[in-house]
C-alpha cells in the first residue's frame, strides 16, 4: 500500500512539474514579444527534441547526418563540402566527420571536380537515396503528428504570420 501511494505521488510530480525549457524564464510582466519570441524557441526545440530521439530510434541516426542527406537529396548533382556547410550553417569539420560517416556506410560518395581537383562533390549513392527516402517519409509523418492538434486553418496562419515576421528581421539585418 505505501509502495502504491508513493508511486502515485511520483507520477503526480512529473506531471506536476513543467519543462525547464526558453520559456521558463517568462513572466507575464515581460513584454509580449520577448514572451513570444521564446515560446517560438521552446516550440522548435522540442519539436527538434523529438525529432532527434525519433531518428536514432528508428533509423540509429543523428539530426546533423539527416540534414547533410536532405541537402544532397536536394542537389542531385552534388555539393561541394564548403556549399554543405553553408547550407548547414556548422562548420567545414563537422561537414567533414558527418560525410566521413556516411561514406563509409556507403550513403554517399565523394567525387572529384573535374573543373579543380582539390574540390570533391559529395553526392548521395543509390543506397543513400533509399535510405533518406525511407528517413524522409518518416520525419514527415512525425512533424505532421506533432502540429495535429492545430487545425489546417491555424497552421496556415501560423505559416503567414511567421512569414511576415521572417521578411521583416531579414529586412533588419543591419538593425
Amino acid at each position: 500500500m505505501a509502495k502504491e501511494v508513493s508511486k502515485e505521488r511520483a507520477a503526480l510530480k512529473v506531471v506536476a512539474t513543467p519543462p525547464v525549457d526558453a520559456e521558463t524564464r517568462v513572466h507575464d510582466d515581460h513584454h509580449v514579444s520577448l514572451r513570444l519570441w521564446l515560446r517560438i524557441l521552446s516550440c522548435t526545440n522540442q519539436i527538434e527534441n523529438r525529432i532527434r530521439q525519433n531518428l536514432q530510434a528508428k533509423f540509429d541516426t543523428t539530426l546533423p547526418r539527416f540534414d547533410l542527406m536532405a541537402q544532397l537529396e536536394r542537389a542531385p548533382e552534388g555539393l561541394k563540402m564548403s556549399e554543405l556547410s553553408q547550407r548547414m550553417m556548422v562548420t567545414g569539420g563537422n561537414v567533414t566527420g558527418i560525410t566521413d560517416g556516411l561514406e563509409k556506410e556507403g550513403l554517399v560518395v565523394r567525387e572529384v571536380n573535374t573543373a579543380d581537383r582539390r574540390v570533391f562533390r559529395v553526392k548521395l549513392t543509390a543506397d543513400g537515396q533509399r535510405q533518406f527516402q525511407r528517413m524522409a517519409a518518416e520525419h514527415e509523418q512525425w512533424v505532421i503528428d506533432l502540429f495535429a492538434p492545430l487545425s489546417q486553418k491555424q497552421k496556415k496562419q501560423l505559416v503567414d504570420l511567421l512569414g511576415e515576421l521572417k521578411a521583416h528581421v531579414i529586412g533588419h539585418q543591419g538593425s
